[in-house]
């Protein structure tokens, strides 16, 4: 890689493969899930989110539940909701306000513990992933990757963060469910595109091959996001979704640096 000259890099990342490869990692992904110690790998992502989930429902349930409970007197759009239901019939003064803040509470609690458990896949579990699949499938495609639990545990940070306070100002969309259902997708799209498919070639590609890949394969990489987020609209792919993307994203990632590499030689 180090002999290729910018001028071939800047030509191989312009060679956009488009969706090729995504129904086959999906493929390979859905067999090697079925791996005893992917199985096993299950558990941690699951735990840690469970565990945020209960802890943030008894820690921090209360305090947001007070605050989201300023917003909603100071917001006359929120107030003339609240009288519209009342009007109509269908809940009483105090019950539609305790339903509504209830609801916007779970709404940021639960994709709190959510990301948690991706950033905790993408950073501590994608490892084990990499390291199961290239010792099976992508025995030839060699590490050359440098520094690579540091970038990782840094795009996950930046990435959460970004999707928390990205999740947060977009809440006002869910008063409009069709809005809210396409900001939802968004968002969790953003999340797993740009979380897993960094860490899924991380520890083999070299920085430079890692920008020609992100860019060549930008598309691939945003619809395995998109059917992942689309998954996780049905909450039993909560407990497979984290460890299942990774699968994916490594089966894509590495079969994408091996074609990458088998070209430049």
């Amino acid at each position: 890689m180090n002999s290729t000259s910018t001028a071939q890099q800047s030509q191989l990342a312009q060679q956009s493969l488009g969706l090729e490869g995504v129904g086959q990692a999906f493929g390979r992904a859905l067999v090697s899930q079925c791996h005893p110690r992917m199985l096993f790998a299950l558990l941690m992502p699951f735990l840690i989110v469970l565990g945020a989930v209960i802890v943030l429902l008894f820690v921090a349930l209360g305090p947001l539940t007070a605050w989201l409970s300023q917003q909603v007197s100071d917001s006359s759009l929120l107030l003339e909701a609240n009288d519209w239901l009342v009007s109509v019939g269908l809940f009483s003064l105090l019950s539609v306000k305790a339903w509504m803040l209830t609801l916007m509470a779970l709404m940021v609690l639960l994709p709190a513990s959510g990301i948690l458990g991706l950033a905790v896949a993408a950073v501590f579990v994608m490892p084990l992933v990499v390291s199961h699949l290239s010792r099976h499938q992508y025995a030839d495609v060699s590490k050359r990757g440098e520094y690579g639990f540091v970038v990782s545990f840094w795009n996950a940070l930046w990435v959460s963060v970004v999707f928390l306070l990205g999740w947060v100002l977009t809440l006002p969309f869910w008063l409009f469910p069709p809005l809210g259902l396409l900001v939802s997708l968004l968002w969790w799209t953003f999340a797993f595109s740009l979380m897993m498919r960094l860490d899924s070639i991380v520890e083999h590609a070299t920085a430079a091959e890692r920008k020609i890949l992100l860019v060549r394969h930008g598309t691939g990489f945003w619809v395995i996001g998109l059917f992942c987020a689309l998954l996780n609209l049905l909450p039993p792919a909560w407990v497979f979704l984290p460890v299942f993307s990774g699968l994916v994203y490594t089966h894509y990632g590495l079969a994408s640096l091996r074609r990458l590499r088998d070209e430049l030689h």
